[in-house]
């Protein structure tokens, strides 16, 4: 895997590039929508691809290891082929869901033992045996095991914690050097930066993982219970330490405005499940702000769901039918909205992207981030 840094933003950290891979390059900076089960809810590849304009999109690995499986995956080729998805794919290591059945599972130097929440059959996840899972799945960018810790969590816990993550990221990237790629084409292997919200941590754990000298690296741990601007200021810390020609990837993250504002402090890559989840409640993402569409006030609104037409739903369906199709309980209307959302995020890397290599980045982002962060 190669990046290439295009342009950076003379007013802030912003920063485009390309991100090359087997399946194909990847402009940043970028969102991934989330396809957990080898799936983006509710949502077609073709979509994906032609109306969203996603180039990579993101697999879980807890999920897919415990279904469909390792073997099926392996029978069929990979995920790609498994799931008739030709471009780039990255597997989170499963650390969150460590993280988030911290009542059935137990940490240890090993690894985590826990209870799948399908069955309850117990299963162990070590540094090792992730990257093996991964190299399975065929995902072109893979995660090293770390534990996430709350937000909120002591310094005590959190400088623990980090010891073990550090610990586990030694054991596996050794594993991931001493394998092959199991389908023909090369993986990278990202780093997580944890820490907590304590700054000496977050700079402890970005020294080690940027002296791995890995192909990229992503910042974990945020957005877990702290503030935003404490989520900002760790991404601050952590990106004036790794390494500037290599991605940086801030996980799990978040609203349009987190998005812009991590942008500003030099993030290339990112995730959430929140324009599909949210969307699927009826809440949009557009350029002028949050819409409810579930509100009476859009029931005679027959103007498009934004009229940037960032995505053919935008001028192909209105406010007033897609109030409609909530009201009457229609699965339709839960596509129409996860697929504008998506739409939204990808038009707003687009844009991003336009702006950091002009030059015009800073004075927009601050226009677009107050938009973006109003309700309508």
């Amino acid at each position: 895997m190669k990046f290439d840094l295009l342009h950076t933003d003379t007013e802030t950290s912003a920063r485009c590039g390309c991100l090359h891979t087997a399946h194909g390059d990847v402009h940043t900076p970028i969102f991934m929508p989330v396809g957990t089960a080898a799936t983006v809810k509710g949502v077609f590849h073709r979509d994906l691809e032609q109306e969203v304009g996603a180039e990579i999109i993101l697999g879980n690995t807890y999920h897919l290891y415990l279904r469909p499986g390792v073997a099926a995956l392996e029978a069929a080729g990979g995920l790609h082929k498994f799931s008739s998805w030709s471009k780039p794919v990255l597997t989170d290591s499963g650390g969150y869901q460590v993280f988030s059945l911290a009542a059935s599972r137990k940490l240890s130097d090993e690894g985590c033992l826990f209870q799948s929440h399908i069955d309850g059959s117990r299963h162990l996840f070590t540094p090792e045996n992730v990257v093996d899972i991964q190299r399975s799945i065929g995902a072109d960018v893979i995660m090293a095991l770390d534990e996430c810790p709350s937000g909120t969590a002591t310094y005590a816990y959190a400088k623990k914690s980090l010891a073990l993550t550090q610990q586990w990221l030694e054991r596996g990237v050794k594993h991931f050097d001493g394998t092959a790629p199991k389908y023909g084409f090369e993986q990278a292997f990202f780093p997580i930066v944890q820490g907590c919200v304590y700054p000496d941590l977050r700079r402890s754990a970005a020294e080690h993982a940027g002296g791995l000298n890995r192909d990229g690296y992503a910042i974990g741990g945020l957005a877990v219970g702290e503030p935003a601007e404490q989520m900002y200021r760790m991404v601050e810390v952590v990106n004036e330490i790794l390494p500037k020609s290599r991605p940086r990837y801030l996980m799990g993250v978040g609203t349009p405005e987190n998005l812009l504002e991590a942008i500003a402090l030099g993030v290339d890559m990112f995730d959430c499940v929140m324009p599909t989840r949210n969307g699927r409640n009826g809440m949009l993402f557009t350029s002028e702000g949050i819409i409810n569409i579930r509100n009476q006030k859009w029931q005679q609104d027959f103007s498009p769901i934004d009229q940037a037409a960032h995505t053919f739903v935008d001028s192909a369906y209105s406010k007033a039918y897609l109030r409609h199709l909530f009201a009457a309980g229609e699965m339709l209307g839960a596509q129409i909205a996860s697929l504008h959302n998506l739409g939204f995020y990808l038009w707003l890397m687009r844009q991003a992207r336009v702006h950091i290599a002009a030059g015009t980045f800073a004075e927009w982002k601050r226009s677009m981030a107050k938009k973006v962060s109003s309700r309508i």
